[in-house]
């Protein structure tokens, strides 16, 4: 069965960290540009980091960039999402996809892709 599966997410308070895991099954991911969205209370879905198949190309919005990091292990199937210096504007759920190429890191861009069913991150003022 073709599945994205997100881990990671939980409760955290201002300038915590957490490392979120976007896990592939029965696909290789290792082929395509993967993307972390999140959607937050009453908010759109946003874009907030992007990769590129060969990881050579990483995108982050204005709002975590510096902050987070996206990565792959190609061995383990998975990428990662790993968010240091959390804020409460950063709750939200994180669900990543995949694309065949990164054109842009918005959710209208990967309408074609996989995508998982989220994790629930929560920070505490």
């Amino acid at each position: 069965q073709v599945q994205l599966v997100e881990s990671g997410g939980g409760l955290v308070q201002t300038g915590g960290s957490l490392r979120l895991s976007c896990t592939a099954f029965g696909f290789n991911l290792d082929v395509l540009a993967v993307g972390w969205f999140r959607q937050g209370p009453e908010r759109e879905r946003e874009g907030v980091s992007c990769l590129n198949r060969d990881g050579l190309y990483t995108y982050y919005s204005d709002s975590v960039r510096g902050r987070f990091t996206i990565s792959r292990d190609n061995a383990k199937n998975t990428v990662y999402l790993q968010m240091n210096d959390l804020k409460p504007e950063d709750t939200g759920t994180y669900t990543c996809a995949t694309d065949l190429y990164l054109q842009a890191c918005a959710p209208q861009n990967f309408g074609l892709g996989t995508w998982g069913r989220g994790t629930q991150v929560t920070v505490s003022a």
